[in-house]
This record gives structure tokens, C-alpha cells and sequence, in this order.
């Protein structure tokens, strides 16, 4: 993918607690409320074409429970009459029933293939929302959460085709037209797919925009893209200037021209997997002092056409007056004082850099470049295969009496291990409908996400070790692109070792963690906050400053868990029948 920026995320050291002594168990008790629903929610059960781990993943694990992080406490649901239902608290003494603030025109039960409703809040007065049948909504809801002033207007209702979830919108004014973007998810057949699964992801990106035609305002579809993949997408967000889109899967994602075309769009994969693989552009070599670099040039080209600079953590190779043949960032420091460059044969261009720190071995010559190919000497190749020959043999551990002995799999624990360890996160611009930055999560594993500023798009939190870290993506800043801005301590081994979690979420002020089972428990992890009370740890002989715990909340109900939200006090739990309120953190 050339011009794609390889990165990396990194972690804020001070975010990070090294001696983090695990969670307390804390038997306080947690006041637990309780609204029994007027109708059941609107779940849609999977049926028995819907059998592979996408579907199960997409429809079967979906969160019916919608939290409008743009007012504080308020949460939506769809019943099974097609009600919009709504519970905003303020206080939790004094708790209303759910009300209904809308009305979906669609019959929902003489439809045998839909899917579950789903909404989104694109900003304070305006959502998406759709019935499960393949039918779009744009609403005008108002100051949402008041019933005074709560209003819902369709001022866009399309049918789109195929039925659909929504996984993300914003709302944005651009050239002063208002416009919202909006996210489809669909798993749809794929009758060239005869090795996998049989069937293909697709994320619809479609812009509504308001349209201005003899004085009549109206919102119309102003552009449709289509991107195909082979998983179903971890996270998908649209940047909030409806600029790009940020999506993490286990499998990589690519725009389609359009639906038509999706066979075409086959054939070009096809035949560019058959053309000739390029040349690398320069080849590398490395010592532990210096790097060579050798380029390949016309034979017409001169001594005066070639401009060389060095600096100590760039370079910039140019031949005439035509773009840069080589620039960047190298990966490490180099004396450019002492770098120099020959012509050689009238054919290649040679280049000596003398590495600043002797010893260390660059990965890479220039940063995110893959255009090079790295030569290895054959010396160094022994030496390399030499220096790791211990840690390879024909018996599992040869030497159980050695201080440290090799490692062996099976004593890996299960929380150790995960399907999917080769995820990625992948930025799309919207206008190239190219890949821009790519970062490979490796073991990475992700955990779930969080809407911690409304504004911002959704953070999304990922396995770091044993820890789960929490990272904002930054559209508009490219050199802080993703920001780590909270850390769950020991939170990834921890949900690992609960086999039967069905949702992860965590409070926007990042005071505590939560997840529940399929079936009634909820396990909170209040991240350390200092004591009131003076505490010793016996074994080190030192007072403790502040401690984590964990709490433990088992539900009244019989029926599996459809829907999961955290706020900063409370925790939203919807069965089919019944809403739970959890008090979590208290005096805000």
C-alpha cells in the first residue's frame, strides 16, 4: 500500500501502574432499581440461514440498549410494538416508567427477515434510526430526554435495499449545508465465496444532505460508498467533519466502486495479483557502525542531477528536478556529517550512512517505507541463526535443571490466548477512498468502546498486556492521531477469564469498568481511589494510599441480557422484560 503511514500507538508511561496489586473483592452493597417494560424489547433471533460467527457477532450479540451520551442518563430501547422508548434519571428514588417518544410507521412482526432496530445520535437534536427491514430514518428529535421540548420529526425515510444495523453517524455543516453521515452494517451472501464462510461484510457510508431546490429544503442522498470485508468490523466511525472513516477488524476492509460492480472490482483483484511484482525501488544493507543503501538510476543521469541531503533523522534523495526518490524519517540518528554518496558503473547510486549509535540493528531504513528490499550477509545470517540456536530443540525442555528454561506452550494460560491476534486499524479518506494510516494491533485484543466526549468519535479500548488501555481517535490531529488517555489496570486479564461476558463497557469519567455474563451477574472494577482509613500491606510492612475493587451485582431475572450502558453513576442493564439501574459511583 504505498503512501500508507504505518503506525504505532503509544502508551503514556504515566498512565501505567507497574505495581498495581490486583482488585479487592468489596461485598458493599450496590442499590439496585428495577423497571418492569410495558412490552418486550424488539429482539430479533437469529435464524437458520444467520449460522456463522458474523452473524452471531453482528445480530446475535447486539446491544439493544442505545445510550444518548449527548444528555446525561438517558437511554432508548425499541419494544415489539416499534415504540421508542425512553428513560432519563435524575433521580433514582424517583424513577418514571419508560415513555414513549416515537412511533416506527413499520409493522414490525409481518416481517420474517428483519433485523433488530437500531439508532444512533449524530448530536444533540438529530438521529439515525432504522426498523431492521432495510428502512432508513433521519429524525429532527430536538433537546432530547425532555418531554416539554422533545419532538420527533422524519425528515428523511428511504428505503436502502437489503436490511441493515447502523453502527455509527455524525452531524456536520459543510459550505453551509448540513449534512449527516451514517454507517450501514450487512452480512450478505457471497455466491464467489466457496472455501469460506459463503458470505461478506459490507459497510455502507451514505451522506444525507439537505438540499435546497426553488426554495423547498429537503434531505436527499448526497453521495453512497460501499466497503467490502470477510469479518465483521470490532469498531467503524465516521470522523466528525465526515471526512474519514476509522475501522478495526481481524480481516481488511476495501471500498467497492458500487454494489454493481462488485464482480468487476473482482476481476481488477484478480488480474492484479497476476501482473509481475514490482522491483524494490533500493536495497539496504547494515553493520552494527554504518548502512549501505544502492538505488538503481538511468544512465543519463549525472553527478549534478542527483541532490543527496542529509540531516541527523532524514534523508531526501532527488534526481533532477522530478519529486523525491527516496525521503523521510530513518530509524535511527545518523552522523550526516559524515554520510556520503557515489555513483557507481554509471548505473546505481550508493549511499553510506554511519549510524549515531553503534550496535543496535535498524527494522526499517526509512519509517513506514516498504518500497526497499534489506540484504542480509550471509555472516550475518550464521550469527543470527547461532545466537538463537538455544532456544530451539527437537525435545520440549532438554534441561529442566537450568535456571531458565525454554519457554513451554501448554503452561500458557487460557486468558493468554484469543482467536484473533492479527487485527488492524485502518483510516479511510473519504474523498481518495484510500487507506491513509494503518496500525497493526498484533496481540492487541479488542476489548469494547465508549463514547467519552460526544464530539469526538467513540474511543475504543484494547488489550495492552494484562491491562486494558483506553484511546481517543483525533481526526483532526495527525501527529497524535490516536491519544492513550486512561488505563484499566489488569482489566485485560481479567475479563479474559470470564468465558461467558457478553458486554464490556466503562464510565466516560473512567472511574470504574464494568461487564456482565449472558445471564443475570455484572462485575464492576472501580479503578484505585485513595482511602479514608489507614491500610498496611503485612507482607512489605507499608501503608497502602488507595485500593481497587471489585463488586459484584447478581440481577432478579431470569432472561438473558439484551442491553448494556455505563455512565458516570449508573449502570443500565435491559433484560427482555425488565430494565435494571445499578448505582456505581455516588455524590456527582
Amino acid at each position: 500500500m504505498a503512501g500508507v503511514a504505518h503506525c504505532s500507538l503509544q502508551a503514556k508511561r504515566l498512565l501505567l501502574d507497574p505495581k498495581f496489586e490486583g482488585y479487592k473483592l468489596s461485598l458493599e452493597p450496590l442499590a439496585c432499581y428495577q423497571l418492569e417494560l410495558d412490552a418486550a424489547v424488539a429482539e430479533a433471533k437469529l435464524r437458520d440461514d444467520q449460522y456463522t460467527l458474523d452473524h452471531m457477532r453482528a445480530f446475535g450479540m447486539y446491544n439493544y440498549l442505545h445510550l444518548d451520551s449527548w444528555y446525561q442518563d438517558n437511554v432508548y430501547y425499541v419494544d415489539q410494538f416499534g415504540r421508542v422508548m425512553n428513560l432519563s434519571v435524575t433521580l433514582d428514588t424517583a424513577l418514571q416508567k419508560p415513555r414513549e417518544v416515537f412511533r416506527l410507521p413499520t409493522d414490525l412482526t409481518a416481517y420474517d427477515d428483519r433485523l433488530c432496530a437500531s439508532m444512533h445520535f449524530s448530536s444533540s437534536t438529530w438521529l439515525t434510526l432504522s426498523d431492521g427491514t432495510g428502512r432508513l430514518y433521519l429524525i429532527k428529535s430536538g433537546k432530547r430526554g425532555d418531554s416539554a421540548s422533545e419532538k420527533w420529526e422524519i425528515v428523511f425515510n428511504e428505503e436502502l435495499g437489503r436490511p441493515f444495523i447502523i453502527t455509527h453517524s455524525v452531524s456536520f455543516v459543510k459550505s453551509d449545508m448540513h449534512s449527516v453521515a451514517v454507517l450501514l452494517l450487512r452480512v450478505e451472501k457471497d455466491e464467489l465465496d466457496t472455501k469460506g464462510s459463503g458470505f461478506h461484510i459490507t459497510l455502507e457510508w451514505i451522506t444525507i444532505a439537505e438540499i435546497s431546490k426553488e426554495g423547498d429544503h429537503r434531505y436527499e442522498i448526497f453521495k453512497r460508498r460501499v466497503l467490502q470485508g470477510k469479518s465483521v468490523p470490532h469498531y467503524a466511525a465516521i470522523e466528525p467533519s465526515g471526512d474519514g472513516l476509522m475501522v478495526v477488524s481481524y480481516k481488511p476492509f476495501k471500498f467497492m466502486k458500487d454494489e454493481d460492480d462488485k464482480l468487476e472490482e473482482n476481476d481488477d483483484a484478480k488480474t492484479t495479483n497476476e501482473k509481475k511484482v514490482e522491483d524494490p525501488l533500493y536495497y539496504w544493507q547494515q553493520t552494527e557502525d554504518d548502512v549501505t543503501i544502492t538505488v538503481d538510476i538511468p544512465q543519463d543521469i549525472t553527478k549534478d542531477d542527483i541532490k543527496v541531503h542529509f540531516s541527523p533523522d532524514n534523508i531526501c534523495v532527488t534526481l533532477k528536478d522530478q519529486p523525491p526518490l527516496m525521503e523521510g524519517k530513518l530509524s535511527s540518528s545518523v552522523d550526516h556529517e559524515s554520510c556520503t554518496w557515489i555513483i557507481k558503473d554509471n548505473k546505481s547510486l550508493e549511499i553510506s550512512l554511519v549510524k549515531k549509535n553503534e550496535g543496535p540493528w535498524w527494522p526499517e531504513l526509512i519509517v513506514g517505507d516498504t518500497r526497499g528490499e534489506f540484504i542480509m550477509d550471509p555472516a550475518q545470517r550464521s550469527e543470527i541463526a547461532e545466537s538463537l540456536m538455544h532456544l530451539t530443540s527437537e525435545v520440549m525442555n532438554p534441561n529442566p535443571e537450568k535456571e531458565k528454561p525454554p519457554c513451554n506452550a501448554q503452561e500458557l494460560e487460557e486468558c493468554d490466548a484469543f482467536l484473533e491476534d492479527s487485527a488492524s486499524l485502518c483510516r479511510f479518506d473519504g474523498i481518495t477512498l484510500k487507506v491513509t494510516h494503518v496500525i497493526n494491533l498484533g496481540s492487541n485484543q479488542y476489548l469494547f468502546s465508549v463514547v467519552v466526549d460526544p464530539k469526538e468519535m467513540p474511543c475504543f479500548c484494547l488489550r495492552h498486556d494484562v491491562d486494558a488501555l483506553l484511546w481517543q481517535p483525533h481526526s483532526d490531529q495527525p501527529e497524535n492521531m490516536w491519544e492513550h488517555i486512561a488505563t484499566f489496570n489488569a482489566l485485560g486479564y481479567v475479563q479474559a477469564s470470564k468465558q461467558d461476558k457478553k458486554f464490556m463497557a466503562c464510565a466516560p469519567d473512567y472511574s470504574y469498568a464494568a461487564l456482565c455474563e449472558c445471564l443475570r451477574r455484572v462485575f464492576i472494577y472501580r479503578q484505585p481511589t485513595p482511602l479514608s482509613t489507614v491500610l498496611y500491606n503485612r507482607k512489605e510492612g507499608r501503608q497502602v494510599g488507595q485500593v481497587a475493587k471489585q463488586l459484584v451485582a447478581t440481577l432478579e431475572a431470569s432472561d438473558p441480557i439484551l442491553g448494556f450502558q455505563a455512565t458516570r453513576e449508573r449502570l443500565f442493564v435491559l433484560t427482555t422484560k425488565t430494565l435494571f439501574l445499578i448505582k456505581v459511583n455516588s455524590g456527582y
